[in-house]
């Protein structure tokens, strides 16, 4: 069953809503404009506010829906909620209906936390919202986000199944972002209303 809930959280999470909504709006696609980059960031970069809003909302509930299916399906079992969160976030990375070239999982990682541990995701969300109003580098807040939700997790007593999961949505956020932490360190990484 826990097979199950990955491989069914792997191809909702397959499912790029950047690439569908840009190539919809604009006929283009998302990976090559802007960052290169298939999520809520660069279509704000390529298309506006609204399209980006529109892409975030969905990714979010995208995760969201990914983790309760895995809680119905799985008949409760943490462990096949879990697989399916990441399997989610890791479809979204790397989509099958989309030659595996997709984002980095940042909205879809937020419904995936949301609905797992969601006092730790809301306080350390609080923190990376701050930060990008702060410094308008979105990777910035992303990877902080990520970061620090398994600390916050395990400060708050959290078992330690959840937080191990919380570690592994944390390492792979990061190195997905690690072009990105690359380009924070030399100070050349693109502002959030940037257009280069």
């Amino acid at each position: 069953m826990i097979f199950l809930c990955a491989i069914v959280g792997y191809l909702l999470g397959s499912v790029s809503t950047s690439t569908l909504v840009v190539r919809w709006a604009a006929n283009l696609d998302i990976r090559q404009h802007g960052s290169g980059n298939a999520g809520a960031t660069n279509t704000l970069r390529v298309l506006g506010l609204r399209y980006a809003l529109l892409v975030l909302a969905v990714d979010i509930l995208k995760g969201m829906a990914a983790v309760g299916m895995g809680h119905v399906l799985g008949r409760g079992d943490p462990w096949a909620v879990y697989a399916a969160g990441l399997a989610a976030i890791v479809g979204h990375n790397w989509p099958v209906f989309f030659g595996f070239r997709g984002g980095k999982g940042v909205a879809t990682t937020i419904g995936v936390l949301a609905l797992v541990m969601f006092t730790p995701a809301a306080l350390t969300g609080a923190i990376a919202i701050a930060l990008v109003a702060l410094t308008r580098y979105v990777s910035l807040g992303a990877l902080t986000f990520t970061a620090l939700t398994p600390v916050a997790a395990m400060l708050l007593g959290y078992p330690w199944a959840k937080v191990a999961f919380a570690v592994i949505v944390a390492a792979l956020s990061i190195y997905r972002h690690r072009q990105n932490i690359g380009r924070l360190r030399r100070g050349e990484e693109h502002k959030v209303f940037s257009k280069s």
